[in-house]
């Protein structure tokens, strides 16, 4: 998650980009948005897609047992 910094912390810093990037920026900012608001936005949004990714990844990749399977490997069913 990006945490927000205070208005009067803002660091003053250039990211160079083409101008079509610069365009399609503009085009994805809501009016009084601000860039670091809508950077904001599309960093959780990234974030939020690489998890889902990377859940997507072991729901293929993983070797899975069911619940009650794992219970009995670890002796937890003993205790009803």
């Amino acid at each position: 998650m990006v945490n927000s910094m205070p208005a009067n912390e803002v660091a003053n810093k250039r990211i160079p980009v083409t101008t079509e990037i610069w365009e399609s920026l503009s085009k994805l900012k809501r009016p009084g948005q601000t860039y670091t608001s809508l950077l904001e936005e599309m960093i959780a949004l990234k974030e939020e897609h690489d998890f889902l990714m990377h859940l997507e990844e072991i729901e293929k990749k993983g070797d899975f047992i069911s619940l009650k399977e794992a219970a009995h490997e670890l002796h937890l069913d003993d205790a009803e």
